[in-house]
């Protein structure tokens, strides 16, 4: 798998993500992608307790250990990387979560503009 360029929706550098709990389509950290990232990983998005029921509802459940699969689960102030057409689906439902534009990867232009996200825009602690 060859991972696109690590930039970000603003034109630069991507930013980490999160390194705890890790995330991402690579579990690097950080929302890289690739052309085989079908659910184009690449929001990096501020997990709130409204985002989560709406995920668990839609049949997303991220809250849920699956340790198999070496996931702890998340609750509201983790941050993680989100599928781009998932965040827009709940942008639509009125739930969204902030998002961190820093580290949110440019791929996600593709499925979601700009102006939307900037609607949930917080600054990255980084």
């Amino acid at each position: 798998m060859e991972m696109e360029p690590s930039v970000n929706v603003l034109g630069g550098p991507l930013e980490l993500c999160s390194g705890a709990p890790r995330t991402g389509f690579f579990r690097d950290g950080h929302c890289n992608t690739c052309w085989e990232d079908a659910g184009a990983h690449t929001v990096c998005a501020v997990m709130t307790a409204e985002f989560l029921a709406w995920s668990s509802y839609v049949g997303n459940d991220l809250v849920s250990p699956r340790i198999e699969l070496g996931f702890t689960g998340l609750k509201p102030g983790d941050r993680w990387c989100l599928c781009a057409g998932r965040f827009l689906e709940a942008h639509d439902e009125g739930c969204a979560p902030p998002v961190v534009l820093e580290a949110t990867h440019a791929r996600t232009l593709e499925l979601v503009p700009l102006e939307v996200l900037r609607l949930y825009r917080v600054l990255s602690p980084f």
